[in-house]
């Protein structure tokens, strides 16, 4: 299944939305990991190809959770799908709420191509935002209360039979500074492999 061609079939033309245009078997993707948002230049998104600077940080996230894999590929082969939340590239520190709004749809379409899902990991409070307006208006309340990431991290929760976790955002290069979130992303990354093999 090609991920822009199946959404673009629910949800009508993208227009300069970015969406991922990689071919995906929908019955082996058990996890999905939200990003905040797509990188302001569409070469250098997870799926953009080799040397990418969102597959670098998640490559490099992964190996350091104690995964070992050498390409994106590799991440999707073992049944993690990854994807960012926000559609269009931030023109400033905080997402639009317009360019949030639009990205919704997209998002909830995406989710809902992947039958399998065990786990969801959210990459930052966008992503965790996003989804959270997902679930209350499927289910009527959030799935993640609100507070301070590093408090929510180690709590179970539950959107129906998938479990979702809060995390941080896992690119761009505040990781570089800020090496205890880039520490718990791992840990997070190395929860969510061990859930997949239970």
């Amino acid at each position: 299944m090609r991920i822009r061609q199946a959404l673009e079939a629910q949800l009508g033309p993208a227009g300069q939305l970015q969406i991922s245009d990689i071919d995906v078997d929908p019955a082996s993707v058990q996890a999905i990991l939200i990003n905040e948002v797509v990188p302001a230049d569409p070469a250098q998104d997870f799926y953009a190809g080799e040397g990418s600077e969102y597959a670098e940080s998640a490559i490099a996230l992964f190996r350091r959770a104690g995964v070992q894999l050498d390409s994106m590929a590799d991440i999707l082969h073992m049944g993690i799908y990854l994807t960012n939340a926000a559609k269009t590239p931030k023109s400033a520190y905080a997402i639009d709420p317009a360019r949030i709004e639009e990205s919704l749809p997209w998002l909830s379409a995406e989710r809902s191509l992947f039958p399998h899902v065990q786990v969801i990991l959210l990459m930052g409070d966008v992503a965790k935002k996003m989804v959270n307006t997902l679930a209350k208006r499927q289910t009527g309340r959030n799935v993640i209360p609100s507070g301070a990431t590093y408090k929510l991290r180690h709590t179970p929760y539950h959107w129906g039979e998938i479990r979702v976790m809060p995390s941080y955002v896992m690119t761009g290069g505040t990781l570089l500074i800020e090496k205890s979130k880039a520490a718990m992303i791992t840990e997070d990354i190395a929860a969510m492999a061990e859930l997949l093999r239970q």
